[in-house]
């Protein structure tokens, strides 16, 4: 006799051209030279300017400048209404005192999220986002996880630590979606 395994689930969206866009930038700074960086360019040149010596500020993200929906937003307000306030996240590179800007910025498109579950890690590494889902959602006895970015690094590093745990332990092993 086998018994049924009880289903804990979250779903976590990253913010930045997954959930919204926004004309936030990042300012690189090396050798007197000053350059500004979307979020979108970010994943595809961030790691290498830094490893290059560049210097970066993310201030500018601490507000959300002319913030529009973006490619999930619908499944957002979707897993929401499906699943509750309480087991949905976002969970973005951007710093912690970014939440409170996301959060209103999320209430001007009616969706109603809990303060909490906004997460600003102030990484932008795959694995700082895998370790922030292991730690407070795995940890917690959460094992069937919906998790949502649009850069691979990200994606990759999550899927690589859902490897990790032995087969049957998460729902479907975790789905972790690139989106462009």
């Amino acid at each position: 006799m086998t018994m049924n395994k009880l289903t804990y689930g979250a779903s976590v969206f990253d913010f930045d051209e997954t959930v919204g866009f926004s004309d936030n930038v990042v300012t690189a700074t090396k050798d007197g030279y000053t350059i500004s960086i979307t979020s979108y360019d970010w994943p595809k040149v961030g790691e290498k300017m830094i490893s290059d010596g560049w210097v970066m500020n993310f201030d500018d993200f601490n507000k959300i400048t002319n913030g529009k929906p973006g490619p999930l937003i619908d499944k957002l307000k979707n897993q929401i209404h499906k699943y509750g306030y309480d087991s949905v996240y976002i969970l973005t590179a951007r710093h912690s005192d970014s939440e409170q800007a996301i959060y209103e910025w999320l209430l001007e498109q009616n969706i109603e999220l809990k303060r909490e579950n906004i997460v600003g890690l102030g990484s932008s590494t795959g694995e700082s986002k895998a370790n922030w889902i292991q730690d407070n959602l795995i940890t917690n006895g959460v094992n069937d996880i919906y998790f949502v970015d649009d850069a691979f690094s990200n994606v990759k590093a999550v899927k690589d630590m859902f490897k990790e745990y032995p087969k049957g332990f998460l729902v479907e092993g975790g789905k972790s979606i690139i989106t462009i």
